[in-house]
């Protein structure tokens, strides 16, 4: 069999379709197409053609993949639990069912994103202790139950929490001052507080420094 026609699709000029005996096969992005030396007239077997047809799977599955990297930081557990349901059964719009893609494919993907860096729970946790409702603050426990749900090893959470600069104390107040006003009973308020994370004994410093 042989390659036919080479064109850029029309709606993403990053990828290139493929033609295989004067019909549509496959398509590739331009790094990928620049890499396989894909020619005009060249011609492959059914194998060879298989592997290119799959390795245009991964092509589109890393693309996606590095953009749900790249809208914000993710844990390597939030990377797998995407990749996972890109393995699941679908149907388009006219219910016609969409398969899945192989795990294979999608842990190739997983590799190269941990590869290049894309992947990295000390980044993740060092980004999200700095950045997590830092306006209106959080407690340490809290932010240590929220790393370790998304599978970030406990010992690199403690580390983190511990050399980072956020603290209770201060964190606290700042939760004190957005909050305060909603709760006329006091007793209510320090219910919050607790089920915020904060300890009793920090909860009583900062409200008895809030009415001096």
């Amino acid at each position: 069999m042989k390659i036919t026609a080479i064109t850029p699709q029309k709606k993403d000029k990053n990828r290139i379709n493929i033609m295989v005996d004067g019909s549509y096969r496959f398509s590739l992005d331009v790094f990928q197409y620049a890499d396989l030396g894909i020619k005009i007239g060249k011609e492959y077997s059914d194998e060879e053609l298989r592997n290119l047809e799959q390795a245009s799977l991964f092509g589109k599955i890393y693309t996606r993949s590095l953009e749900y990297c790249l809208i914000r930081p993710h844990s390597a557990k939030e990377i797998k639990e995407y990749l996972y349901r890109k393995t699941l059964n679908g149907r388009n719009k006219q219910g016609d069912l969409i398969k899945g893609i192989s795990p294979k494919i999608t842990s190739q993907v997983f590799d190269r994103l941990l590869e290049k860096g894309y992947i990295d729970d000390i980044k993740f946790s060092k980004h999200w202790i700095e950045n997590r409702k830092m306006k209106i603050g959080v407690s340490s426990r809290k932010i240590r139950s929220e790393l370790l749900s998304k599978g970030v090893e406990r010992y690199t959470v403690e580390r983190l929490i511990n050399e980072s600069s956020r603290n209770d104390k201060s964190e606290i107040e700042k939760v004190i001052l957005k909050k305060r006003k909603r709760y006329s009973d006091d007793n209510k308020f320090i219910n919050y507080l607790i089920n915020q994370g904060f300890s009793y004994e920090t909860i009583k410093t900062a409200m008895l420094n809030q009415t001096k």
